[in-house]
């Protein structure tokens, strides 16, 4: 066949339909995304979301991944679920590996079905990637079973758009409503025509699976007095029957010590990650905000010089003070196109775990961590005497912030070391954080506050102001306490040892002994952002 011919072919054929993928999230919480769905998203060329609710999940696509906003259909639930359709179909079309997030599981009280539906007429393939339903989450979230050993029987009843004849419900069954809440005043009185108990406990979780759940409980001839009372809005999953009497006993996640606390983060613009993580799994919100942000020194040239210093044998040791050195000296061996083979013949020292394991991430063990206290002085206590027959140089390459504190160059220096001190980054104040923030921090909307260093306990000062005295005050080891008590703050709770982990464990370990003393009191749990107005502690 002639070229020509040939290419003329080739651009009639049609271009092949994709593949759709339908992925349950979950009813709220990002970590109940099963395995299957993290791994289908990280082949997506397309995503088909329903609102900002599904952004966290995008971190598991590759770069590049078109996102489609499926939410903007209005009208009726079939037309709704129509135009929902139609634009998976046209993704699909023009898009080889479609992924279609869906709340909750795609084929249990969702649109999935009629979805899947459209994309087997339009002759498009398809998967379905289970997901954990809010009919079955959301109440084991409050604690509430919806099977016992003498309670088999559960009903789900979805009240959206629909007139329901509920007079035919067993009475003696679990019932899980959805989409209810604003007819739930005439649902109550229906099910108690249909001969179901007044007094039949009934439960209404708002926010189910996230940190900002709520959960009310009552009867069916209280709950919507009850909801009212609790100034609780929003669609909330209704369990009636006396499975929510296990609650009292079952209540695992709005009894974390940190549950619902609202807890400011002040850290470095690049740091992220475990300290969010651990305080999420104490039920917390934290809300991230810089205070630092890391810069290059402003000469580059010592740098170099000790670089050049490091791989010519001019050191007998090198000294990290911190995760943020290790990053500074490995930017500078990528620059030189050094890796950790010039460290060979080099002693090398860590102030911490963190510290250590990064250095760990070069594939290079420290030879000295502080047996002690995780800090400049801890590491000083551990550290070895120059001797003139066992140490062939006696220098010490020290790579720090340029505000870091003198403890351990004159600790080494008095041990005969020779130290070349060398700014290898800067820490910078970050820009204030917006208004509202400024405002909650003086005005005790925060809960707590967990200070990282303190140089985050300056900076936000500086920046934002003096957290109110109602808030909760957490650090992460004593050179940061003390300079959180020279700003005028009480102290709370202090880590172990001087890890993003530590800290969170240390604040619920204040958290949960708070709790346990208002119940023991018998006095309503609160958060110390709902303290009374003018209650404020001395600092």
């Amino acid at each position: 066949m002639p070229a020509k011919a040939a290419t003329t072919s080739a651009a009639k054929q049609p271009r092949p339909l994709g593949h759709v993928t339908f992925v349950g999230v979950g009813p709220g919480d990002p970590s109940l995304l099963t395995l299957a769905g993290r791994d289908v998203l990280a082949g997506a060329d397309a995503v088909v979301v329903e609102g900002p609710e599904h952004d966290a999940f995008l971190a598991y696509c590759k770069p590049g991944v078109e996102v489609i906003d499926g939410s903007g259909a209005e009208g009726s639930r079939a037309l709704r679920v129509a135009a929902r359709g139609r634009l998976v179909v046209k993704t699909a079309k023009s898009a080889a590996n479609v992924v279609r997030l869906l709340t909750g599981d795609p084929f249990t009280f969702s649109s999935g079905a009629e979805e899947a539906a459209a994309c087997r007429k339009a002759g498009i393939g398809f998967n379905v990637i289970p997901g954990v339903s809010e009919v079955s989450a959301v109440p084991t979230y409050a604690g509430i079973p919806l099977t016992m050993k003498n309670d088999r029987e559960v009903t789900v009843v979805d009240l959206a758009e629909a007139k329901l004849d509920l007079s035919r419900l067993h009475t003696k069954q679990t019932l899980v409503l959805l989409n209810a809440t604003d007819v739930l005043k005439d649902t109550v009185a229906a099910l108690v025509d249909a001969g179901f108990d007044a007094s039949t406990p009934v439960a209404a979780t708002v926010g189910g699976t996230t940190t900002a759940q709520t959960s009310v409980v009552g009867t069916l001839e209280t709950i919507v007095a009850d909801l009212r009372a609790a100034k609780v809005t929003g669609e909330a999953v209704i369990v009636v029957g006396t499975v929510v009497e296990q609650r009292e006993a079952l209540s695992w996640f709005e009894t974390k010590p940190l549950f619902g606390w609202r807890i400011l983060v002040p850290r470095t613009k690049d740091q992220a990650g475990p300290l969010m993580d651990r305080l999420r799994r104490y039920g917390a919100m934290p809300e991230e905000v810089p205070t630092i942000s890391v810069e290059p020194p402003r000469n580059p040239q010592q740098m170099d010089k000790a670089i050049r210093g490091l791989v010519e044998g001019r050191y007998e040791w090198v000294a990290f003070t911190s995760v943020n050195a290790v990053k500074a000296v490995r930017e500078k061996f990528d620059e030189y196109g050094l890796d950790a083979r010039a460290f060979s013949g080099l002693k090398i020292a860590a102030v911490g775990d963190k510290t250590a394991e990064a250095i760990g991430a070069w594939g290079i063990r420290p030879d000295l961590t502080p047996t002690g206290e995780q800090s400049a002085a801890g590491l000083v206590e551990d550290w070895p005497p120059f001797d003139e027959v066992l140490d062939p140089i006696n220098r010490v390459f020290l790579p720090r912030a340029d505000i870091a504190t003198e403890t351990l160059v004159a600790g080494l220096t008095d041990l005969g070391w020779e130290v070349d001190d060398v700014t290898a980054y800067r820490t910078v104040r970050a820009a204030p954080p917006p208004a509202p923030t400024r405002e909650a921090i003086k005005s005790g909307k925060f809960d707590a506050v967990v200070f990282t260093s303190s140089s985050t306990v300056r900076n936000l000062v500086g920046i934002a102001g003096k957290p109110h005295a109602s808030t909760v005050i957490a650090v992460i080891g004593p050179a940061t306490l003390k300079t959180a008590e020279e700003h005028g703050l009480r102290v709370d709770a202090m880590a172990d040892s001087p890890s993003a982990e530590e800290l969170a464990d240390a604040l619920a370990r204040f958290g949960a002994n708070r709790r346990d003393t208002m119940v023991e009191a018998g006095e309503p749990v609160t958060r110390p952002s709902e303290r009374r107005a003018g209650s404020r502690r001395k600092s």
